[in-house]
C-alpha cells in the first residue's frame, strides 16, 4: 500500500487533529520493536546458522507473511518449514507465491552465509510435496559447510538497504539499458529474466497491472484477505510485525480519532474506498520499467529457484538505486483473474512456461523497511 497517498486520501482536515497538542505522543509513534531485526540482524557473537538467518528473514515476501518456520536441532543444518497458519488462501490458492519467498528466505541465507565462507547444500522437499498446497512436510533441508574457497557474495552489502518501493515513481527518470542487463546478468538458479523499458511494451503492462489490481480490489474476498491483513498504527504492527503495516503518527492519529479502520476499508460505497483504491492504482500507472521472471514449469523446485533468483534481482537493483515493486495481480490463480493470467503469459512467455514473477521499476524516495518478526519467533 502507498502510505503517502493512503494519507492523502484520508487526511485532510483530520489530519490537523490527529496530531494535535493533546495527540503530540504521536510524533514518538516509529514501531522500534518491530524494527529491531533490521538493526540486530548479523551480531558478531552470534553462531553461524543463526548469523545467517538473521539476514533471511529480512527477505521479501508476499504480504509481508514471514511463512517460515526453522529447526536447528541438527548440527550445521537448518531443516526449513512453512508456517501454514500463513497462507494466502484467496490471492494464492496453491501457494506458489509463498513458495516464491521462501525461495527468497534460501537465498538470503545463502548470501549472508557466504561472509563466513559456509556454503548451502540445499535439499528441496525432502519428504516430497504436493503441487495444489503446501503442507507440513520440510520444504528444505540445508546444511552449512564449511568452504575456505567460497568468496563473499557481493550483494550481502545491499541486504541491509533493500526495500519494495511501494511509492509513485519519477516519471521524469527513465531506467536506463544498462540497469535491465545488470538485473538480468544477476540470476543464478535457473530462471530466464526477461525486462523491458520499452515506452510502448510499459504502456501495455501499465495497463495490464492496472486493470488486475483493480480487479483483485473489486474482487469481495481477495480484496478482504488484503485488508484482514492491515496492521494499523504502532500498537498493531508491534503486536503483528506482519502483513501490510500502516504506521507513523498521522495514521496512529488518524485510527485514534476512528477515522482509519479495517470496517472503513471493506466499506466499497465509501468515498473513501473510492479515493483510496485510485490512490493504490496510481502506483502501477508510474512504473518507468518492466522486469519478469519464468521458469520451464511449475514445479515447486523452480518456484523456489525463482524466489532465490528473484531477491538477487531485488538486491541487484538496490545497488544500483533503482526502485523495485513486485506487481503479482496478473499471475495470480484465482478463477477471476483467468483472463488477464493467461495475457500476461502470452506477452512475457510467449514460447511456453510459467512467469513466476513480474515487478515495475523506476526510481523515488528511500522508505522505511518493513516490519519483522525477530528471529527467536520463527525458531522451533
Amino acid at each position: 500500500m502507498k502510505r503517502r497517498q493512503f494519507l492523502a486520501v484520508l487526511g485532510g482536515g483530520v489530519v490537523l487533529a490527529a496530531v494535535g497538542a493533546s495527540t503530540a505522543f504521536l510524533l514518538t509513534r516509529r514501531p522500534d520493536r518491530a524494527l529491531a531485526p533490521w538493526t540486530v540482524a548479523g551480531m558478531p557473537d552470534q553462531e553461524p546458522r543463526r548469523r545467517a538467518l538473521s539476514y533471511a528473514i529480512l527477505a521479501p515476501n508476499p504480504h509481508n507473511r514471514q511463512p517460515w518456520l526453522v529447526d536447528l536441532g541438527v548440527k550445521d543444518q537448518v531443516t526449513l518449514y512453512v508456517d501454514t497458519t500463513r497462507l494466502l488462501p484467496e490471492t494464492d490458492p496453491h501457494n506458489r507465491q509463498i513458495t516464491i519467498g521462501l525461495g527468497c528466505f534460501i537465498e538470503q541465507m545463502a548470501i549472508a552465509a557466504s561472509t563466513q565462507n559456509y556454503r548451502l547444500d540445499v535439499s528441496l522437499f525432502p519428504e516430497g510435496s504436493d503441487a495444489q498446497a503446501l503442507d507440513a512436510r520440510p520444504v528444505a533441508v540445508i546444511r552449512f559447510v564449511r568452504d575456505p574457497t567460497i568468496g563473499v557474495d557481493p550483494l550481502f552489502e545491499q541486504i541491509l538497504r533493500r526495500r519494495s518501493l511501494k511509492e509513485p515513481f519519477d516519471l521524469t527518470k527513465p531506467v536506463p539499458g544498462e540497469v535491465l542487463g545488470a538485473l538480468g546478468a544477476s540470476v543464478r538458479h535457473g530462471a530466464l529474466a526477461g525486462s523491458s523499458n520499452d515506452p510502448a511494451v510499459v504502456a501495455t503492462l501499465r495497463e495490464m497491472t492496472h486493470a488486475a489490481l483493480e480487479l483483485e480490489i473489486n474482487t469481495q474476498r481477495t480484496y478482504r484477505e488484503s485488508v484482514d491483513l492491515l496492521r494499523i498504527g504502532k500498537a498493531e504492527i508491534e503486536a503483528n510485525p506482519d502483513g501490510i503495516d500502516l504506521g507513523g503518527p498521522l495514521f496512529d492519529g488518524l485510527a485514534a480519532i476512528g477515522q482509519l479502520s479495517r470496517e472503513q476499508a471493506l466499506d466499497t460505497t465509501s468515498t473513501a474506498f473510492a479515493q483510496g483504491r485510485a490512490a493504490l492504482l496510481a502506483n502501477t500507472d508510474t512504473a518507468m520499467a518492466h522486469v519478469w521472471l519464468t521458469t520451464p514449469g511449475n514445479s515447486r523446485a523452480e518456484q523456489i529457484a525463482a524466489g532465490r533468483d528473484w531477491v538477487r534481482i531485488n538486491l541487484t537493483a538496490t545497488a544500483l538505486g533503482a526502485g523495485l515493486q513486485p506487481l503479482s495481480q496478473t499471475l495470480q490463480e484465482f478463477p477471476e483473474m483467468g483472463w488477464y493470467y493467461r495475457q500476461a503469459h502470452k506477452m512475457l512467455s510467449p514460447e511456453g512456461g510459467t512467469v513466476q514473477m513480474l515487478g515495475r521499476l523506476g526510481y523515488a524516495a528511500p522508505v522505511e523497511p518493513s516490519p519483522r518478526w525477530p528471529l527467536d519467533a520463527k525458531i522451533i
